[in-house]
């Protein structure tokens, strides 16, 4: 019995939701009817004002070229006229000379005969049918003025509701990624001049494989157009776009993963010394941050950067990242703050500008008014102008660590040497700050230089 009632009980669960499924699927329908309803008429009322659009261009249309036609015979019948009316009087004063001669010929006095004859040579000589041209000066052919509205016509007679979009591709091959530049190009089946806009979408992804598709959800996609400059903080952006037209959108294209090649790394807090404060990826000197002459009293090494307000550098760590050393690595004056990221391969490029005083390589005396490329305890000076922000290049299989002027892609200097285990990013400041930006890719400018160049150090320096 008490299986029975448990199992009527399951039953009558499932036939109540089952009601309210139909119920919810009853009150669609009935919106769908009513949104039917409203969009036919909308549609109608929209065909009826396209129509009466085109009557009244084809109504100024028949107007003005109605116009046209009563102007060209207005202006032709008062040629013609005027030339009609001057005829006219010719042959009337060509006729009354006729009659003139006829009467002299007939006379039979001498002398009134030679007086009438020179009068008579006299008025021919002067007489207008003799300086009328006898054709006329306009036509009276108005052919000129018909239409032939065959082609107009047949495009009439082929309207129709316009069609869905078809779905663009985009061309992998022609697109093209450069200076934190993306530039999409796509392409339909077959040409539409129907085609009002593309709406192109992307998304950051960190997928490497396949493009995942159909992932759509609140905030997955962003609008933009066929050229974009983005920040590159995954190592893939994915793509798609759709055509569309005045009434209807088409489907979206399959999704495809560009590579940007960028290098994106955090600076670790938990490597910097005491004194410096991080935030994200900017740096400040605190003074009070740590007890500084107190770590001054137990410090053995000899070479010390106190005097060297800023730097910016590569580091070879000397344990796995596993294993990674934290604030107690730097001690006394190492003012050193890590990237969180290793380089064990590829070309890499970020950019490090100054707040107050901070420096690439490094800035070389308390009134820090020249740079200095130090490497294993040797310095030369650098003559260049300081910049305001350097960029930092480093190819891991070449052994290449080069820094430029960001904002110039002047080279400053480069080192040369052989990687022998993973190397991070290493910023040192004192008494100052620092913000860095990655994601970057390398500069275009910056990859044609190091191709060119062949370096201005030893190619045997290690860096530190």
């Amino acid at each position: 019995m008490g299986e029975q009632r448990e199992s009527l009980r399951k039953i009558s669960t499932t036939l109540a939701l089952k009601n309210e499924e139909i119920q919810n699927f009853i009150c669609c329908l009935k919106q769908s009817l009513q949104n039917l309803e409203s969009n036919s008429s909308r549609v109608l009322g929209d065909l009826e004002a396209e129509f009466c659009s085109l009557y009244s261009v084809l109504d100024e249309l028949k107007e003005g070229m109605v116009t046209r036609i009563k102007q060209e015979r207005a202006s032709r019948t008062y040629e013609l006229q005027s030339q009609l009316s001057a005829c006219t009087k010719a042959l009337e004063s060509s006729e009354e000379l006729l009659d003139l001669a006829n009467q002299t010929l007939c006379s039979s006095e001498m002398d009134g005969f030679n007086r009438a004859a020179k009068e008579i040579k006299d008025s021919v000589t002067m007489a207008p049918a003799f300086r009328l041209s006898l054709r006329a000066k306009v036509s009276d052919n108005m052919s000129h003025m018909m239409v032939d509205f065959t082609q107009e016509r047949n495009s009439l007679q082929a309207l129709n509701f316009l069609p869905v979009p078809a779905t663009p591709e985009i061309q992998v091959s022609e697109c093209q990624v450069c200076d934190n530049t993306i530039t999409v190009v796509w392409e339909l089946p077959e040409p539409d001049h129907k085609i009002d806009h593309y709406d192109l979408e992307y998304r950051r992804t960190n997928h490497e494989g396949p493009p995942r598709a159909r992932e759509e959800h609140p905030g997955w996609w962003w609008r933009g157009c066929g050229r974009l400059r983005l920040r590159f903080d995954t190592r893939y952006i994915t793509f798609r776009v759709k055509a569309c037209n005045r009434a209807v959108a088409g489907e979206f294209s399959e999704p495809v993963n560009l590579e940007t090649h960028a290098f994106l790394f955090k600076l670790d807090s938990g490597s910097a010394h005491q004194n410096l404060r991080v935030e994200e990826n900017s740096v400040e000197w605190d003074g009070g941050g740590g007890k500084v002459q107190d770590i001054r009293k137990e410090k053995t090494r000899t070479s010390s950067p106190l005097h060297s307000p800023a730097r910016s550098a590569m580091m070879s760590p000397k344990r796995m990242p596993s294993a990674r050393a934290g604030r107690d690595r730097f001690t006394a004056e190492s003012y050193t703050v890590l990237g969180d990221t290793m380089i064990d391969a590829g070309q890499h490029y970020w950019e490090l500008g100054k707040s107050s005083a901070s420096w690439c390589v490094h800035l070389n005396n308390w009134l820090q008014q020249s740079l200095t490329a130090k490497h294993n305890n040797k310095a030369r000076p650098l003559d260049c102008a300081i910049p305001d922000r350097v960029g930092v290049y480093c190819g891991y299989e070449e052994g290449v660590v080069s820094f430029y002027n960001a904002r110039t892609k002047q080279p400053i200097h480069t080192f040369r040497t052989r990687f022998t285990q993973p190397v991070v990013p290493a910023f040192m400041v004192w008494n100052g700050s620092f913000s860095v930006q990655t994601g970057l890719q390398v500069p275009s400018v910056v990859l044609n230089g190091q191709r060119r160049s062949s370096g201005t150090s030893s190619s045997n320096a290690s860096l530190t």
